[in-house]
């Protein structure tokens, strides 16, 4: 059944209605019609299975016919903080990682990322990163839409690390020299209901200036292993073993 989210509330007798990509997609993607049903999300914990009651010729009105209280959201609350990569990497994480569990994303500039915000562009390319979110959150059953930020600079990063109960760091010169506990270490020591913080570098990696700032900020320096993983690749890692820890082992 598909699965879309709306800002509305049902009113008092249930109903609401969608309109915009999300009635296009109804309506000349997926061609339903009248007495068809899909799942509404109109808030965290807030998911019904709706049934369409009309359509019209830009909007359609759907009915609530009952609330579904199952969820797969994980455990812990995780936020990626990715150093802005090259091309549509970023758009790539963001897809996949929402797919994984992922509530938020966090892009900033790192010393080493060569690609540079263009703050006249940038609001549209918000738009169009939270629409990847939205769309793979649909696509993913998920109850929650991650939120994706404007880049921010890595002293800002730092400043935000009293938000979270804990901060990792995926530092690629920790797999370089063997290091294999620390995320296994991390990850023992998080509860369900943690706020959780992953930060990555750009395809550079962090300097040794950036990563000596974000380890005295109060962020655990970890290896992902033996091999040395792509910066598209690591906030996938750390998300499937989060999954594998704490939905798949319990």
């Amino acid at each position: 059944m598909q699965r879309y989210f709306t800002d509305q509330l049902p009113d008092e007798n249930g109903c609401l209605v969608i309109s915009g990509d999300d009635y296009k997609h109804i309506v000349r993607v997926m061609r339903m019609s009248e007495g068809d049903r899909v799942i509404t999300v109109t808030g965290p914990e807030q998911v019904f299975e709706s049934e369409i009651i009309s359509i019209e010729d830009s909007s359609l009105q759907v009915k609530v016919q009952k609330q579904l209280t199952e969820t797969s959201e994980l455990p812990v609350h995780v936020t990626i903080a990715h150093g802005l990569p090259k091309g549509d990497k970023l758009e790539y994480v963001i897809q996949k990682a929402t797919e994984l569990g992922m509530v938020s994303l966090k892009p900033f500039s790192a010393e080493r990322s060569i690609v540079k915000w263009d703050q006249k562009k940038g609001k549209k390319k918000a738009e169009r990163w939270n629409k990847i979110a939205k769309e793979a959150a649909e696509q993913s059953h998920r109850s929650v839409i991650p939120v994706i930020s404007e880049p921010i600079s890595t002293k800002q990063l730092g400043s935000s690390f009293h938000e979270y109960d804990a901060i990792m760091m995926a530092y690629e010169e920790d797999a370089k020299t063997g290091e294999t506990s620390n995320f296994a270490a991390f990850l023992n020591g998080l509860t369900p209901g943690s706020n959780i913080l992953a930060v990555i570098g750009p395809e550079g990696g962090f300097s040794e200036q950036e990563a000596e700032q974000l380890l005295e900020a109060g962020a655990v320096s970890c290896g992902l292993g033996p091999r040395i993983l792509r910066t598209e690749t690591a906030p996938l890692y750390i998300l499937a073993a989060i999954s594998y820890h704490f939905e798949l082992m319990r």
